[in-house]
C-alpha cells in the first residue's frame, strides 16, 4: 500500500484526484467492479500500463483507492470514506437526502465479495481500540447500535438498540489483538432482508502513524450480489468515529441516530 506524506488526507488532494477525467473513470471501473489488478484495469483504457499506475498512485495518496496484495496481485478497492467526508463537512447540512441517496449509489451498484475501506484517524491505537470496541462510545457513531462481548479469542459479541430489546446482529471474535487488530463472524439481524444473507466477516486493522492511526475495515466473505444494507453503512460508521475521536462530537448522518430514541446515548 502506498504510504502518503501526510498523516489525515487534506480535501485537497481529494479534489485534485477527481478533476482528472481519466482518474474518475477508474473509480468508475472499481465502483463497477472492486478488488481489479492494474493488469485488469490498464485493458480498459488507452494508455500505457505506467499510465494507469500513475493515475492509481495519485487515488491511493488522496485515499480514494486502497490496496490489498493476494498473492503475487495487488488489488485495488475504491474507498469511498474521503468523498463521505468531504460530503459530512459540506453538503449534509444542506442537501442530506438527496445527496445521501447519490453517495450511496456506488453500494447499491457493486457486487464484489470483498469490501475494503480506510480512515486516518488523530488518535492513539488504545483509544481506537476503546472506541471500537465499548458499547457506549460505540453507540454513539454506528447508528446508536451498542455491541456488547468480553473481547476474548473465540467469544461472543452482540449489537442491541438500547431498552428496545431489539438484536441488530451477533457474531463470534475470530480474533482479538488489542490494540492492532480485530476479526469477527457477522450475522446481521436487523431485517429478514439482511437475516437471509447469512455469516460475513468484518476485520479491524490499526496501525499507527506518528500522532495518528490509519483504521482500515475489510468486509468480505459477502456472498455475490449481497444486500448493500450490509456494507453500506460503513462510510457514515468510519466518518462518525473519526469526528467522535477527534472532536468529541456526534455526527448526524443518515441513519446514524436509528436506533438512538430506543434508550439513552
Amino acid at each position: 500500500m502506498t504510504k502518503r506524506s501526510h498523516i489525515i488526507g487534506p480535501v485537497d488532494e481529494v479534489f485534485k484526484a477527481l478533476a482528472d477525467p481519466t482518474r474518475r473513470s477508474l473509480l468508475d471501473e472499481l465502483a463497477r467492479e472492486d478488488g481489479q489488478t492494474l493488469g485488469a484495469l490498464q485493458q480498459r483504457f488507452p494508455m500505457t500500463r505506467f499510465g494507469v499506475m500513475k493515475h492509481l498512485r495519485q487515488l491511493e495518496e488522496a485515499g480514494l483507492v486502497v490496496t490489498k496484495r493476494r498473492g503475487r496481485e495487488k488489488l485495488h478497492f475504491l474507498n469511498p470514506v474521503p468523498i463521505r467526508l468531504v460530503h459530512d463537512r459540506w453538503v449534509s447540512k444542506y442537501a442530506e437526502p438527496w445527496a445521501a441517496s447519490l453517495s450511496d449509489l456506488k453500494h447499491q451498484l457493486e457486487k464484489h465479495m470483498e469490501k475494503v475501506f480506510e480512515i486516518y484517524i488523530r488518535t492513539t491505537p488504545e483509544r481506537l481500540w476503546e472506541a471500537i470496541t465499548d458499547p457506549e462510545i460505540r453507540s454513539k457513531y454506528n447508528f446508536g447500535a451498542r455491541i456488547t462481548s468480553d473481547w476474548t479469542r473465540g467469544s461472543r459479541f452482540e449489537m442491541s438498540a438500547p431498552g428496545a430489546n431489539l438484536l441488530l446482529g451477533e457474531g463470534e471474535n475470530l480474533e482479538v489483538d488489542p490494540p492492532r487488530r480485530l476479526v469477527q463472524s457477522m450475522t446481521a439481524l436487523w431485517s429478514d432482508d439482511v437475516k437471509s444473507e447469512g455469516t460475513s466477516r468484518v476485520t479491524w486493522e490499526i496501525e499507527p502513524i506518528r500522532d495518528s492511526c490509519r483504521l482500515t475495515v475489510t468486509h468480505d466473505q459477502l456472498r455475490e450480489g449481497a444486500n448493500s444494507e450490509l456494507y453500506g453503512g460503513w462510510p457514515m460508521i468510519l466518518s462518525g468515529l473519526k469526528t467522535w475521536l477527534e472532536t468529541g462530537e456526534l455526527l448526524t448522518t443518515p441513519g446514524s441516530l436509528m436506533y438512538a430514541g430506543a434508550g439513552p446515548r
